[in-house]
C-alpha cells in the first residue's frame, strides 16, 4: 500500500504505522516521539507529540480525518495522505503538547546529566514557546532511592512508561511501575524495593528525559566533553556491543548503542554497563557516528579543526578573524552615522 507524507510517497507493508512510514522516508517529515519505542511492545499513544493531520483517509474513503491523529498508533491505509510539518494545525498542536510537558518539568538543565542528549530539550528547541502561561506551583516529589546504580528524579518524569515496558519485557521480576492517579501519578518501586535485576540499566537508556540517570556517571562530565566510541566484549549475558563515553583514557560511562532516533539497537546487561570501566576490558571499534547538528558534534574529533592563534593587542584578546571582528569591531568604520548620541 502507498502513503504520502508531506508530498513524499512511499510504499509500505500492511500494518505499518504513519510514524514508521515517516521514519522510512526520513528527514524533517519524521514526527517527534517521546513515548513510542520500536523495541518495546505496547509503547506509544501517550505523549501526543507525534500528532499528524490525515488530509485523505484512503483511496476507498478519501474523507479527511477530523481530528489530529497520533502517528505512532495510527495504521497506514492505501492511498492515505498525511501532513506533518506542512500543516499549521500540527505545528500549533506540537507547541501545545510541548508546553504541557514543560508545565511541571523543572528548569534544571544546567545540572541535569541528560543535558545534551535529551529528547525533551530537542522537542522544546523545535516546538517550544518563548514565554510560559503557567503560574501555579509545579508538581514535586520527594527523593526516592531505587538502587545503587540508577538515580530517580521523579520531578523530571513525563510518564512515558518506557521504563515500565522495559522491565516488563526484559526481566521476569519487575519491581516498579506507575502508582497514583492523575497529577499524583509517579514512577516508584513497590514498598520501597530496590531495582536490582540484571537488565535494569536499560531503563536509563530508554528514558527520554533526565528522570532516570546513571549514578556512576552522576555530575562527572557533560556529554559533549566525552568522546563516544563503539566497543564490544565477549559477554554471556548480552550482545556485549556498547558505546564507551571517554574523557581522555578514562571510561566515564557505558551505554547501549543507539540509532538516529535515539533508540537502543540491542539491550545490554548491567555487568557490561557498570562493572567494566577499564579500557583493557573492551575491543574498541572506532568513533561512534552522531547526528550532524547534535551538541555532541560540537566536540567532533573526526573533522579538521582550525588552529586558534592567541595574541593581545591593546588589551583585547585576539582569536580567529571572525571572532576578532565580532568582538573588537576593528573593521567597522567609525563615522557620524553610527556614533552614539548623548
Amino acid at each position: 500500500m502507498k502513503v504520502t507524507i508531506d508530498g513524499h510517497e512511499i510504499e509500505v507493508e500492511p500494518g505499518t504505522t504513519i510514524l514508521q512510514a515517516a521514519r522510512m522516508i526520513g528527514g524533517e517529515v519524521v514526527p517527534p516521539a517521546m513515548c513510542y519505542y520500536s523495541k518495546l511492545k505496547g509503547s506509544g499513544g501517550k505523549c501526543r507529540c507525534c500528532l499528524v493531520e490525515v488530509s485523505k483517509g484512503s483511496e476507498a474513503d478519501p474523507r479527511p480525518m477530523p481530528k489530529l491523529m497520533a502517528s505512532c498508533v495510527t495504521g497506514v491505509m492505501d492511498g492515505m495522505e498525511v501532513k506533518s510539518t506542512s500543516s499549521p494545525r500540527v505545528t500549533e498542536a506540537r507547541k501545545s503538547v510541548t508546553e504541557f510537558l514543560l508545565i511541571n518539568h523543572p528548569l534544571d538543565c544546567p545540572v541535569c546529566d541528560q543535558a545534551g542528549e535529551c529528547d525533551l530539550q530537542n522537542l522544546s528547541y523545535n516546538n517550544g514557546k518563548e514565554a510560559t502561561r503557567f503560574h501555579e506551583e509545579k508538581r514535586t516529589f520527594e527523593p526516592e532511592n531505587i538502587g545503587e546504580n540508577i538515580q530517580l528524579h521523579m520531578n523530571r518524569c513525563i510518564l512515558c512508561y518506557r521504563c515500565v515496558y522495559t522491565a516488563d519485557q526484559l526481566t521476569d521480576c519487575r519491581s516498579h511501575g506507575v502508582i497514583g492517579r492523575g497529577d499524583h501519578a509517579q514512577i516508584s518501586t513497590y514498598i520501597s524495593k530496590a531495582i536490582d535485576n540484571e537488565f535494569s540499566g536499560n531503563m536509563i537508556d530508554v528514558c527520554p528525559v533526565g528522570a532516570l540517570t546513571d549514578k556512576t556517571f552522576r555530575f562527572k562530565s557533560r556529554v559533549w566533553f566525552n568522546k563516544p566510541f563503539n566497543a564490544h566484549r565477549d559477554c554471556d549475558k548480552c550482545c556485549g556491543k556498547t558505546t564507551l563515553w571517554m574523557f581522555g583514557n578514562e571510561i566515564q560511562r557505558v551505554t547501549a548503542r543507539k540509532d538516529e532516533y535515539h533508540e537502543v539497537e540491542e539491550f545490554i546487561c548491567n555487568e557490561c554497563r557498570f562493572d567494566h570501566k577499564e579500557v583493557n576490558d573492551w575491543v574498541i571499534e572506532g568513533p561512534r557516528k552522531f547526528e550532524k547538528f547534535s551538541v555532541i558534534n560540537q566536540n567532533n574529533y573526526t573533522r579538521k579543526m582550525d588552529t586558534v592563534k592567541i595574541a593581545t593587542e591593546k588589551q583585547i584578546l585576539m582569536g580567529r578573524d571572525l571572532d576578532r571582528k565580532k568582538i573588537s569591531m576593528k573593521d567597522v568604520p567609525l563615522n557620524e552615522g553610527n556614533t552614539l548620541k548623548q
